[in-house]
């Protein structure tokens, strides 16, 4: 009779729940689990890695929920089901969390407190709420090894991260290039494409926004009949607007030639724009009302279509800097050609400014049209805008270029401002933008067709829920691009369930996939190994701790290190035992003294940037293991990869699940996972999204 099921006399989950838990830890069921199987054939699991500096929510419990269900029936089954616990510990939620906590921004660092410093902070907060996972986790009955878990942060973890970029190198897929990227000014660091395309990123805005005037310099004779003549563009950034230095068309498109009048001024005007867009910017109510009857304050203004063009026809026209506040060079205020323009909205004529698009960087640069650029102190070329967002003060440029090309009168009302009230902490969204202010200017000056607000989709920063700017930054990328069609392929081998993500969500991601940003101007995270000359004619690109070690050896005999730092640690190549790994840090500022020589004798510096915390969690198979370094045949021999079966909320299809998949095909030609659920939100009553970013997350240990 002892194998009967328990009787309760009351129906008490609660109590039913601790009863059986302490059954199981008495009994350490979850131990015993893994060593009455060994030898069994092995069913692999891998655990995506939470960040531990923030509590867990709700939607933990069910992605939990239903990883354990699989791993406990295959367990069931016969076979070995190992359950590795990690540690996210890396990137912009510890950065963040650690800047709020001691009351500084990133500009501070370096500057009130040391870098040095500042990644001790974020190492110690990092773990802050360990105690919380771990009895959530033992709460639930989730069975994973929480005792031996793999940190993101261990220079183990990182030497295997180091190994597969050498990898990426070898194959000519890690290069460095000068492009319009994601950027958050709020994180200050570039974002890759999948960041900004998890849940919640892109979303509904109300901005103002302006059709502007551009005067024409050279017209056709009939556009100068009548008034004066415009070609006019619209554009939901006016902030962009003192960066232009080209206007777009489309060559098949068809232009028209329109006598009106201007509805804030009452100036006569001819207005070029396309023609399927006609109706949204003139009221055909209008179109049978002389031009002479208007009068200024009407409602219904005038118009009259006077002539009819190809984009084609209006190709290499000029038109007068729309706002004159720096000059740019020749080559600038000209109509270009471009395939991407379309009439679904605006005017089918693109406002251009090549330092805040990547299209607009292409065509222009395709046309032979300059950028508009400053020069600063240190006399770099930078765009209008600063890292943090706002116009470039007077005294942050170089004083001779003030004096030969910037209109000091008119840039230095505006100089200093934010071009989003969510970078200026000392405004709100009540506050004039400069948006606002920057279309009064123009309407005052008789530059603007027509201002409103406008709701449209807009990009904003992951983890600081501020909006996003495409801004021009110095990157490392991995061209993904190149191996888009293997992973393709390989995507069809996978089961996904829910089917859809797969061959959805997933797959037309893959479809569309861009080349992954992967340097990040931070400080807390995994360095990137590459090192380089001054004039960047030679580099190196580092794989192991062994390899930085024998290369420091060489720098100390060209003269250019005093001694090796890891020697004087006492550390020791080849041995890969955990306290040896202690006795060094692979983390900046260290990493960053590290001077190299070149093969020509030159001093070769470390390149700045981080990688992509992604890429962390994503070499999660290879570096839970130390991988080649340590249980190189485990792998190779696929006992421990790839994984039968990996499970995630829907949020990680384009961030775990494409990073994993991308890894893996560039590097080892291969799938990561085999089997894949990806499980819903959990919604409150408002139907927000739970965020790991919330002020009051959804704890499931407060319920």
């Amino acid at each position: 009779m002892s194998k009967r099921f328990a009787e309760h006399s009351q129906f008490d989950l609660s109590e039913v729940n601790k009863e059986v838990l302490k059954k199981w830890d008495e009994n350490s069921v979850f131990a015993k689990s893994m060593t009455e199987r060994e030898g069994c054939p092995s069913f692999v699991f891998f655990e995506g890695p939470p960040s531990a500096n923030g509590m867990p929510g709700i939607h933990h419990v069910m992605a939990r929920s239903i990883k354990d269900i699989f791993c406990r029936y295959k367990t069931m089954k016969g076979f070995q089901v190992k359950r590795k616990a990690g540690w996210d510990t890396h990137g912009l939620p510890v950065e963040l969390g650690v800047e709020k906590a001691l009351g500084i921004t990133k500009e501070d660092i370096g500057k009130k407190i040391t870098v040095a410093e500042y990644n001790a902070a974020c190492r110690k907060d990092v773990m802050k709420f360990t105690k919380e996972w771990e009895d959530l986790t033992h709460k639930m009955g989730y069975w994973v090894d929480m005792n031996d878990p793999y940190i993101t942060y261990d220079n183990r973890y990182i030497e295997t991260l180091w190994w597969l970029l050498k990898q990426l190198y070898k194959k000519g897929l890690l290069y460095k290039g000068y492009t319009i990227q994601p950027y958050s000014p709020a994180a200050g660091t570039g974002l890759s494409s999948h960041e900004l395309n998890q849940p919640g990123c892109y979303r509904d805005v109300k901005d103002t926004t302006v059709v502007a005037q551009f005067l024409m310099k050279n017209p056709k004779p009939e556009m100068s009949a009548w008034g004066t003549p415009y070609f006019i563009a619209w554009t939901t950034t006016p902030w962009t607007l003192p960066s232009n230095t080209a206007l777009c068309v489309g060559p098949k498109i068809d232009y028209v030639a329109v006598q009106s009048y201007n509805a804030y001024t009452g100036e006569p005007i001819t207005v070029v724009l396309a023609k399927a867009l006609l109706n949204t910017h003139f009221n055909p109510k209008a179109a049978e009302i002389a031009l002479e009857d208007y009068k200024p304050g009407d409602k219904l203004v005038p118009f009259k279509v006077v002539a009819e063009y190809k984009g084609t026809d209006l190709v290499g026209m000029e038109y007068e800097q729309l706002i004159p506040w720096v000059n740019p060079g020749e080559g600038a205020f000209r109509v270009i050609p471009g395939d991407y323009v379309t009439t679904e909205d605006g005017t089918g004529i693109v406002h251009i400014a090549p330092t805040f698009g990547a299209d607009d960087a292409l065509v222009a640069k395709n046309a032979g049209v300059p950028p508009l650029q400053l020069i600063n102190k240190k006399g770099e070329l930078r765009p209008m805008v600063d890292l943090t967002g706002k116009f470039y003060t007077l005294d942050e440029l170089d004083e001779s270029f003030v004096n030969q090309s910037v209109n000091v009168e008119l840039y230095k009302e505006y100089a200093g401002r934010f071009v989003k009230n969510a970078y200026d902490p000392t405004l709100t969204e009540k506050d004039e933008s400069l948006d606002v202010s920057i279309c009064m200017m123009m309407k005052a000056s008789n530059k603007a067709f027509k201002i409103e607000k406008h709701v449209h989709n807009y990009p904003h920063c992951w983890r600081t829920d501020k909006p996003v700017l495409y801004y021009p930054l110095d990157s490392w990328f991995i061209r993904s691009t190149a191996c888009k069609e293997r992973m393709m392929e390989l995507n069809k081998t996978i089961n996904w369930k829910p089917e859809s993500t797969g061959t959805g969500r997933f797959g037309k991601w893959l479809e569309n996939l861009n080349d992954w940003n992967l340097s990040r101007s931070r400080y807390w995270g995994t360095p990137l190994p590459i090192w380089r000359t001054e004039d960047n004619s030679e580099e190196i690109c580092i794989e192991s701790v062994e390899e930085l070690y024998n290369e420091i050896e060489k720098s100390v005999a060209a003269g250019l290190m005093a001694s090796n730092p890891y020697k004087e640690k006492g550390f020791v190549p080849g041995e890969y035992n955990q306290d040896n790994y202690e006795k060094i840090d692979l983390h900046r500022p260290y990493v960053d003294d590290i001077i190299l020589v070149s093969k020509e004798g030159k001093p070769m510096k470390r390149e700045l940037d981080l990688i992509d915390v992604w890429f962390d969690s994503g070499a999660m198979p290879y570096a839970q293991i130390h991988y080649p370094f340590e249980n190189k045949e485990l792998l190779d021999s696929n006992q421990v990869y790839p994984a039968d079966f990996i499970a995630e909320g829907v949020d990680q299809t384009r961030g775990w699940f494409f990073t994993l998949h991308a890894i893996a095909t560039m590097v080892f030609d291969s799938v990561s996972y085999k089997a894949v659920i990806s499980n819903g939100w959990c919604s409150i009553k408002t139907v927000i999204k739970c965020r790991k970013d919330w002020a009051m997350p959804l704890t499931p240990l407060a319920r």
